[in-house]
This record gives C-alpha cells, structure tokens and sequence, in this order.
C-alpha cells in the first residue's frame, strides 16, 4: 500500500526544490536527500497539487507538498539463512559480530553467503526500506578476514545519521591485533620512520596518505602528497619478549586496508596477514615451537573490531559494544604466552 508524506514547505526556502524538501520533510518520513531526488525524478512528489519532476524548480514559502512512497521494494539480493551473532538490534539499526571468512557485501567474486544476504533473511519485515529497497544500509565495511563488530541501518534515516557520523569521523572503532615485533616507543628505528611519531603514554601514531599500489590494484599503499588522509594511532597491550604484541589500534579515519597497511609500514605487520605480514618470523628459542608454529599457521590477519560506539541516528543515546577476541585469536595468543602447549 502506498503511504502518502504531507507538509508545507517553511520560511525562507532554499533556491532549489529538492534541497527545500531535505530540510522539510518530517523526520519520521525517513527520507535521505538521494532518495527525494529519485522520488522526484520517478513524479512522486507535487506541489500544491501538481507533479514536479525537476528538482531545481523553485518552491515557494507555505507551499503544500505531497510524496507518495509505494512499499518498500524487495532487494535484488537474495535472504540467506546464515546465523549471525546479534549484539544489538532495535527498530533503527542492527549491530552483529561478524566472523572472519565472511563477506559483507555482494561483490564479483562474492556473490552470496555475505553479512547483507544473512541480514536481509535476519531482519524480514522489519527493514522498512533503505533507499526504497528492503536492504539494510551499510555504513562501514570490514575486511573479510577481519572479525568483530559491525552496525548496519534498518532504515533511511538510521542510515544518512549513521553515514554523517562516520563521514565526520565521530564514530568510535577500537581494534585488537597481533603483530610481529613490539612497536615501541624506545625503539629508535621507529622515530624515523615517515608519518610515525609517539604521543604521551607511549601511543604511537600513524600518518599517512594511501592510495591504491600502482602494480598491484588489490592493495594499498603508503604514499606521500597525494591520497586519502590516513591517521592511526596503536598502544601495546601485551608483549611477548621482543618478538611479537598485542595492540589495540584506534581509527581517526576509515579507509581500506588502514590498520595493516599503516602497521606494516612500521615494521610491525599483522601476523596471519597474506598481504602486509611480510616474512618476519618468531624466534622458537625465545617463544618456543608451539608459539612459533600457532602464528605460521594462523590462517588470517590477526585483526579483530573488538569497540564500536556512536550515537543513535533516531534516539540521540550514546551506544557502545564490545565483542570478545574470537576462539582463534585467543588461541594464539594462549600459545605465544606459553599456556597453549
């Protein structure tokens, strides 16, 4: 059944239709700037009686606006049953703890058994519709074999309030990783290393550009004076002698591949990563076999989204989820500290 949006257009509107109506439009109409434009170019909306389908018309002040949204539209992407760990859902946004190995998106290569498929058959009826589809919206991605915490939106509004927050870099993501060496302050290879440089309590900071590797298009570089603005920052958690650390590592931007990429150009690559790891190896003599042979055989980035927080696209409250290392990383680092044998 079609549902039908009703207001008056304010005082002192903007010059253009479709920016009159964002500002407008009634808050629970969930209605992102993009989806108005679609819906005025489909003739879904009229002033003061009459279709307009040019979205830089201009709109007058108490002008009466009507929007007629038909149901939400099945997505082209199937529902799969795939269990999923839910950490947190409600009306607006769904939060999960996504195992490695899992995909989040549909994508050449990869075109089923991902995070959305499981969601779409998860949520049902309850995905009122992103951008006029039943999907969930997704904000933020995290690498295949990266594990750990996700939000997805349920619906518009929930996700243009989510996609601000992370455009403006306001959401907090905390990340625990296992990596080859010890990024230590007192190690004075690391004071001249480019874009590196400590902060107070040891914090060690990452600044860089990235850009996609000129040779290899799967993979991401660090380059200078040109790019995406990177900054990362990591503290060490837990040594293990001088060979290898647990580190939490926090994001004051999101880009792909960030916290590998920027802790191999330090020197302190991810164990388990195929792509940044490098060829580092652990000493058996200093950690002992079992520790040595549990990171050669580590199948993965040892990379875990263990903190989201941010503020609730509808309710305004400050959320934040935490999601234990999962049974792999645990296991690893169970070895490295000698209680795995």
């Amino acid at each position: 059944m079609d549902r039908l949006v009703s207001f008056a257009i304010g005082p002192e509107p903007p010059a253009r239709l479709d920016k009159a109506l964002a500002r407008d439009v009634p808050a629970e109409a969930d209605l992102s700037r993009s989806r108005l434009m679609r819906l005025i170019g489909e003739g879904a909306v009229s002033v003061d009686g009459h279709p307009v389908t040019d979205p830089k018309a201009k709109v007058a002040e108490g002008a009466n606006v009507e929007i007629t949204l038909g149901p939400a539209e099945d997505s082209h992407i199937a529902a799969q049953d795939i269990p999923l760990t839910v950490v947190h859902e409600d009306a607006d946004l769904i939060v999960v703890d996504k195992p490695a190995g899992m995909v989040v998106h549909p994508a050449p290569g990869s075109p089923d058994g991902t995070l959305v498929n499981a969601l779409i058959a998860h949520c049902g009826d309850s995905l009122s519709g992103v951008g006029g589809a039943r999907r969930p919206g997704i904000v933020h991605r995290i690498d295949k074999e990266t594990s750990g915490l996700l939000v997805a939106a349920k619906t518009d509004r929930a996700h243009h309030g989510l996609a601000a927050q992370f455009e403006k870099h306001s959401v907090e993501r905390h990340y625990l990783a296992a990596c080859f060496g010890v990024p230590d302050q007192n190690d004075p290879r690391l004071h001249g290393i480019k874009g590196t440089s400590f902060e107070p309590g040891g914090i060690l900071k990452i600044q860089t550009g990235l850009d996609r590797h000129k040779t290899d298009r799967q993979r991401q570089a660090v380059v200078w004076g040109s790019g995406r603005h990177a900054v990362t920052r990591a503290r060490v958690v837990e040594r293990f002698a001088d060979q290898a650390a647990l580190v939490a590592c926090w994001l004051e931007t999101g880009r792909t591949h960030q916290i590998r990429v920027h802790l191999a150009h330090c020197g302190h690559g991810l164990i388990g990563d195929p792509v940044y790891g490098g060829r580092r190896k652990l000493s058996p003599k200093v950690l002992g076999e079992a520790a040595v042979a549990a990171a050669a055989a580590f199948p993965r980035q040892a990379l875990h989204a263990a903190t989201l927080g941010f503020v609730h696209p509808v309710t305004g409250k400050n959320l934040r989820f935490e999601a234990p290392l999962p049974a792999d990383m645990q296991a690893l680092l169970a070895a490295m500290r000698g209680t795995g044998r």
